[in-house]
């Protein structure tokens, strides 16, 4: 059976349950992944997947369940199973289906699924050796690895529901990182490298990340702590990324009507310094947070979120947009056990015209972040405290690796403070950010 004549018969039973309204989700396709250590194979795992998730209303009252069964017989029981629980269920005044008129319309084409790409096993296996062959021989004290790994899935994501919405789209992911050990002197440290895309050809080369991943690990020998006290920080591109996940969880629907952001009631003020902007894009062609429609079938759209400084914007699904009295961004994630939920796209800080080597260069004496750790991070304050590994910045320059350190600010100071963006944004996955300097934090050390 075609996946949009199976939606339609799910919704239908549904109805004739005593269901007042349901949506379905289905996905179907492949994913594979391999990992070799040291050039033997360690795993292979490829898997052809299915799975379908359903949300029945009685009413304001829902329930919500998956299946990976697509008989007739198996998905009949499921649905009278779902409606009997949506039954047995306290109502929500604010549970529901987006307003018809809102759904989506069109689904232009993202440019999402790599239609051309065509390895075989032994081809993504091969990919892997190469990458870690290529950090085993960058530098001589590359003397283990952790492995390396090559990943890639394909699906076919159906959404539909009893208004009368269906959509669907396609998708596909290649990613290949690898993970070398340096040692010198008795002492070992560890790095990674990563690259991942929606096309194969978007891919680094393999021998790219690998030299990378070995960069990275050999830079990190010979580190030490630092003393107790407050310096500029530079994060670099991928650890200010991580900063902005932290961003991305404050203005979500669900953190906004319980509570749990330190960005609650604060659209329409200054939260950040001049020139800091964020937006949230899901039209970024072929870019790995891009879909055509949400989780709800509301179109998706860019949403700025920060505008030079000022908040502009959360990001709200139809559930929290109805609890705080707003309207939905078509920000709703969805998975098939659970409710939908507002959750970025392509969520990044827009970047600056200054080159990380700049940045660097601005810095007498201070810190450049590569890796951070803990979870010491307050969602409701904002206040922040994580361990950190980098390099010391001496005179503008990069001067020793450093380690067993923490770094502690807020996080609505931090970005108050920002004084630079770096000009090097990618977006390599779906929250990113340019190399970024923040004025002073403190810095825990010896």
């Amino acid at each position: 059976m075609q996946l949009e004549d199976l939606a339609t018969e799910v919704l239908q039973q549904a109805r004739r349950l005593g269901a007042s309204a349901g949506d379905v989700l289905i996905a179907v396709g492949e994913a594979f992944s391999a990992g070799v250590r040291l050039g033997e194979v360690e795993k292979v795992h490829n898997a052809r997947e299915k799975r379908m998730g359903i949300r029945l209303f009685v009413g304001h009252s829902s329930a919500i369940t998956s299946t990976a069964n697509f008989t007739r017989e198996a998905l009949s029981a499921f649905v009278e199973e779902t409606v009997g629980l949506a039954k047995a269920t306290a109502a929500d005044e604010c549970s529901g289906l987006p307003n018809a008129e809102d759904l989506a319309r069109n689904f232009p084409d993202l440019d999402l699924s790599d239609s051309t790409a065509s390895l075989t096993s032994e081809d993504k296996i091969a990919l892997a050796r190469e990458a870690e062959a290529a950090a085993l021989s960058a530098d001589t004290r590359i003397t283990n690895s952790e492995g390396a790994e090559f990943t890639n899935s394909y699906r076919e994501v159906l959404y539909a529901n009893s208004l009368g919405f269906i959509g669907r789209y396609d998708t596909s992911s290649f990613s290949l990182s690898v993970v070398p050990v340096a040692s010198q002197n008795g002492a070992m440290q560890r790095d990674y490298w990563y690259s991942a895309h929606r096309k194969l050809t978007g891919l680094e080369p393999a021998a790219v990340v690998g030299k990378k991943a070995a960069e990275r690990a050999v830079r990190r020998l010979g580190a030490k702590r630092v003393k107790t006290q407050a310096a500029p920080v530079v994060f670099d591109a991928e650890m200010a990324a991580s900063l902005l996940r932290h961003w991305a969880g404050a203005v979500s629907g669900s953190a906004l009507y319980r509570k749990t952001s330190f960005l609650l009631d604060k659209l329409g003020e200054q939260i950040a310094t001049a020139g800091v902007s964020i937006d949230d894009d899901a039209r970024i062609p072929s870019a790995l947070g891009s879909k055509p429609f949400d989780g709800e079938g509301l179109p998706t759209r860019r949403t700025p979120v920060v505008e030079d400084g000022v908040l502009t914007s959360y990001l709200l699904d139809t559930y929290s947009a109805r609890k705080l009295g707003l309207r939905s961004t078509g920000s709703a994630s969805r998975s098939f056990a659970d409710a939908p939920v507002a959750g970025p796209t392509n969520f990044f800080l827009r970047p600056g015209d200054t080159s990380p080597e700049e940045i660097i260069r601005s810095v007498r004496s201070g810190l450049y972040v590569t890796e951070l750790s803990g979870f010491g991070v307050n969602p409701v304050t904002g206040d922040y405290s994580r361990g950190a590994v980098g390099l010391w910045i001496e005179n503008g320059e990069l001067a020793y690796p450093v380690e067993e350190i923490t770094i502690a600010g807020n996080l609505l100071e931090m970005f108050q403070h920002i004084e630079a963006l770096g000009n090097d944004l990618k977006l390599r996955g779906t929250i990113a950010a340019p190399t970024l300097k923040i004025a002073r934090m403190t810095i825990a050390g010896d």
